[in-house]
C-alpha cells in the first residue's frame, strides 16, 4: 500500500510539472501588446565643433648656450626661478686647446725678445740725437719700431688671455665665462650640472643647452587638426581649452595660426595649429600641459530641434512618424538644419507640440511609465 502511494505522489508530481512546462511556454510565446513612445520638438542652441588636441606651451623661450667650451664650475639658478636680462646664469672654466696655448705663449716670447731688442735700439738711437749725431728724421724709424713692439706685446698679450680666461684683462665687456641670461622670465630648465663639458656655439655647431628660459605669462596652446576639419577654421576663432591637469576650469583662447601644410599621421593628414591663451593674474599653467581646445564652427541659438535618433532616412529625404491619433502615425518629410550629432535643428514641418514617434515598449511598461510622467507633471 505504502509503495502504491509512493508511485501515485510521485506520478502526480511529474504530471504537475510537465503542465507547468506547457503553460509557461504558452505564456512566453504569447506575444504582449506593444505601445508606442514619443517625444516631443525642443528649443535649444545646436553649436557644431571640432576638437583639438595638443599642449601648453610658451610663446617664446629662449635656449642659453655659451660662447665658450669648457666644463661648468657653479650654477646660480635652478628650475622655476624668475631672472632678468643679464643676470648671470653659470660660470665655465676654460679648458684652452693645447696647441692654441702653446702658439700663443710662443708668440707672446717673440713679442718681449722684439721690444727687448726694439729698446736696445731706441735708447742707442737717442743718445745718438742727444749727440747731435744723427738727425730727427733718422731717429723717427726706431722710435715707431718700439711702439709698434709695445704693442705686438699687448696684442699677443690679450690673446694668451682670451686662451686661459675666455676675455682681454682691458677688454670693457667682461669674461664670457659667466653665463648670463638674455631674456627676462621664468627658468624652465637646466640642463647641466656642475662638472659638465660644453661646447661654444659656433658655425660648426650649435653648442650645448644651459638653460631654457620662457615669459609664463605669455602662453599658447599647440595642437593639431583633422584635414576634414581645416577647411572650416578661420584666425581669431574663439577656443575653450580644457587642460587636463586643471580640473573645473576653461580657459579661453583666439587662433593665431594654421599651418598651411598638413603631415600625414598615423594614416590621417593632421595641420598644426596655434592659439593665444587669455589669462588672468592669478592663472599659473605650467608647460607642457596636454589640453583639448573645443572650436566653434558654426552655432544656432534658440531654435527648433529634435533628438537626431528620431530622424529616419530614405531615397535621399529626412523623415519622421508624426502622431496623428492616439497611437496613429504617418510620414512627415522635414527640413533640417545644423546638427552637433546629438540634436539636430528643424527647419521646416515639425512643430512645438507634435508627438513624434521615438520607439515601442510593452504595453504594461508603457501604462507605468505614463503614470510616472502624469505624477512628475
Amino acid at each position: 500500500m505504502i509503495k502504491k502511494t509512493i508511485q501515485f505522489s510521485i506520478g502526480l508530481a511529474l504530471l504537475g510539472g510537465f503542465v507547468y512546462t506547457l503553460w509557461y511556454l504558452y505564456k512566453k510565446s504569447e506575444e504582449k501588446p506593444m505601445m508606442a513612445i514619443t517625444e516631443e520638438p525642443f528649443i535649444s542652441n545646436v553649436i557644431k565643433k571640432t576638437v583639438a588636441t595638443g599642449s601648453v606651451v610658451p610663446k617664446k623661450e629662449v635656449i642659453i648656450k655659451p660662447n665658450i667650451s669648457g666644463i661648468i664650475t657653479e650654477i646660480y639658478v635652478e628650475a622655476g626661478d624668475f631672472i632678468k636680462a643679464g643676470d648671470i646664469i653659470a660660470k665655465v672654466k676654460i679648458i684652452p686647446d693645447l696647441e692654441k696655448l702653446n702658439a700663443a705663449e710662443n708668440r707672446v716670447d717673440r713679442a718681449k725678445l722684439a721690444l727687448e731688442n726694439a729698446e736696445i735700439d731706441y735708447k742707442r738711437s737717442k743718445k745718438l740725437l742727444d749727440d747731435k749725431v744723427i738727425a730727427p728724421a733718422d731717429f723717427q724709424p726706431v722710435e715707431l719700431a718700439k711702439k709698434s713692439a709695445i704693442e705686438e706685446l699687448e696684442t699677443a698679450q690679450d690673446n694668451l688671455d682670451i686662451i686661459r680666461e675666455g676675455a682681454s684683462k682691458k677688454s670693457s665687456v667682461g669674461t664670457n665665462t659667466l653665463i648670463k641670461a638674455t631674456a627676462n622670465g621664468m627658468i624652465l630648465d637646466v640642463t647641466v650640472k656642475e662638472g659638465n663639458s660644453v661646447i661654444e656655439t659656433n658655425a660648426f655647431n650649435e653648442g650645448t643647452p644651459i638653460a631654457s628660459i620662457a615669459d609664463m605669462t605669455d602662453m599658447i596652446f599647440e595642437g593639431k587638426v583633422d584635414e576634414s576639419e581645416v577647411g572650416k577654421l578661420k584666425l581669431g576663432m574663439p577656443l575653450i581649452l580644457s587642460i587636463g591637469a586643471i580640473e573645473n576650469k576653461k580657459f579661453s583662447a583666439n587662433l593665431t595660426y594654421i599651418s598651411p601644410k598638413g603631415k600625414e599621421e598615423n594614416g590621417a593628414v593632421q595641420f598644426e595649429i596655434k592659439a593665444s591663451l587669455v589669462l588672468n593674474d592669478s592663472d599659473f599653467v605650467r608647460a607642457g600641459y596636454s589640453a583639448n581646445a573645443d572650436i566653434v564652427l558654426e552655432r544656432v541659438d534658440s531654435v527648433l530641434c529634435l533628438n537626431e535618433s528620431l530622424l529616419q532616412f530614405e531615397d535621399g529625404e529626412t523623415y519622421i512618424e508624426l502622431e496623428i491619433a492616439s497611437q496613429e502615425f504617418e510620414k512627415r518629410t522635414i527640413k533640417t538644419g545644423l546638427s552637433d550629432g546629438i540634436i539636430t535643428q528643424v527647419l521646416e514641418g515639425v512643430e512645438l507640440g507634435h508627438k513624434i514617434k521615438a520607439g515601442m515598449m510593452p504595453a504594461d511598461e508603457f501604462a507605468k511609465r505614463e503614470e510616472r510622467n502624469k505624477g512628475s507633471k
